[in-house]
């Protein structure tokens, strides 16, 4: 990224970019013997960017990037947790020759943030973080373009002709306790077959048991702590209030500090924040199936649609869930915490509108411009 930044002294150099990346931009097709146009991606405008606190430095070098290279200047909010990380990318962007006023990194408190949404000087906001305040930002931005990058209750469905249950097991435990599960497309949901549901309980629970706690300098800590303990005793009253009402603790449950165990429940009710709200902290719940078509319906039974994994062998079972699970991704023998920065990244329903990846967030920023031409080309 730095690499980037250091190439985009002119514009030259950011069109330079553009043909890197392999975007066609522009486009010239003949209408009628008569008429050409030339469709080409104008700048958008002035971008406001929101990041949140879990990915301080991707997830603003997500937006910082596509918005350089389509050439449009930008002002950038990073979570009030995490200013640091976006400060140093600032700095780094201040050694190039971006022109003044390209950029601005201004670190504030969400409560002060509505001008990133309602200055008439912005034309696009771009918002990653938590669904109650990216669709209030939305609801503020009125004519402008938005982009929302927002939560997810991710669920993984693991078949019962999955080619290796002891390789799934290895990936479902990172996908839902990588980050303490401070994740938007963090496994929060596990669908396992009937045939191996008890197999697999028991491996999810002795793999979850041996990831290590601490503090994240430890080289050999996996679960660090939550952003702070009032987020760990939110996470801790689910949990008590899901075995209230009848679910059962597989492993962990416990709170120390701001740090919480890597918890896995079963038979936990739909009427519990577990089971309907994305929890952002190292839970995940586990359900039966033993029919494939309805347990995709039960994937799709929620307000999220980010991304979705699939383990399966069978190729039909794999372009089905592809067809029928309503999300913006699906991970086929993956776990739905699985990104690639290039991809088109994004949810639907409550999970956020647009998409990221570097060519899918640079549309965003342009806005195509079409030019009609009459009798070009022609000679006397």
């Amino acid at each position: 990224i730095i690499a980037c930044f250091s190439s985009c002294n002119t514009s030259t150099n950011v069109c330079a970019v553009l043909v890197c990346l392999g975007i066609a931009h522009a486009r010239r097709a003949t209408l009628t013997s008569e008429h050409t146009y030339h469709a080409g991606g104008g700048l958008a405008g002035l971008v406001s960017m929101i990041t949140p606190f879990n990915f301080p430095v991707n997830l603003a070098a997500h937006k910082i990037a596509p918005a350089i290279a389509a050439g449009c200047p930008f002002v950038l909010k990073p979570a009030d947790k995490t200013p640091i990380s976006s400060s140093i990318l600032g700095e780094i962007l201040a050694t190039t020759s971006l022109p003044p006023g390209a950029f601005s990194i201004l670190p504030c408190h969400l409560a002060d943030a509505a001008p990133f949404s309602t200055d008439p000087r912005v034309k696009v906001l771009s918002f990653t973080g938590s669904v109650e305040v990216g669709w209030k930002l939305k609801a503020l931005a009125g004519k402008k373009k938005v982009a929302l990058e927002l939560g997810g209750d991710a669920a993984v469905i693991v078949d019962k002709d999955v080619a290796s249950l002891d390789a799934a097991v290895e990936r479902i435990v990172f996908g839902a306790f990588y980050q303490s599960g401070q994740s938007c497309i963090s496994v929060q949901r596990i669908y396992l077959h009937d045939d191996l549901y008890d197999a697999a309980r028991q491996k999810l629970a002795d793999k979850a048991a041996q990831l290590k706690k601490g503090p994240p300098a430890d080289p050999d800590t996996f679960l660090g702590p939550l952003i702070s303990q009032r987020e760990a005793e939110r996470v801790e009253s689910w949990v008590a209030d899901a075995v209230a009402k009848g679910a059962r603790v597989v492993c962990g449950g416990r709170r120390d500090g701001s740090y919480f165990d890597a918890t896995i429940l079963e038979n936990v009710p739909a009427n519990t924040p577990l089971s309907c709200k994305e929890v952002f902290g190292p839970v995940c719940v586990l359900y039966r199936f033993s029919d494939f078509k309805e347990v995709c319906e039960r994937v799709n039974d929620s307000a999220y649609g980010l991304q979705a994994g699939v383990f399966t062998q069978d190729l039909h079972k794999a372009f089905y869930a592809f067809d029928k699970l309503h999300v913006g991704g699906v991970l086929i023998n993956e776990i739905p915490s699985a990104r690639v920065d290039s991809q088109p990244y994004g949810g639907i329903k409550d999970s956020g509108v647009g998409r990221e990846g570097i060519r899918y967030a640079m549309e965003d920023f342009t806005e195509i411009k079409v030019m009609l031409l009459k009798d070009v080309g022609k000679l006397d």
